[in-house]
């Protein structure tokens, strides 16, 4: 499993810092923290942007 951090993240999905952590903290991107290290499973982010798409689909 390949892990992301937060400004790989921002990069892949052209948002603002704020932007990632809002959805981290409301649960639509999902992370696990290692010591003080917010990291993203690339799987999670491929459900957010799957969701995105349905969603916008609908």
């Amino acid at each position: 499993m390949d892990l992301l951090t937060v400004p790989q993240v921002m990069a892949r999905l052209q948002l603002s810092r704020s932007a990632v952590y809002d959805h981290l903290r409301t649960g639509q991107l999902a992370s696990i923290t290692l010591g003080r290290a917010r990291r993203i499973p690339t799987h999670a982010l491929t459900d957010f942007i799957r969701t995105r798409l349905e969603q916008d689909a609908a």
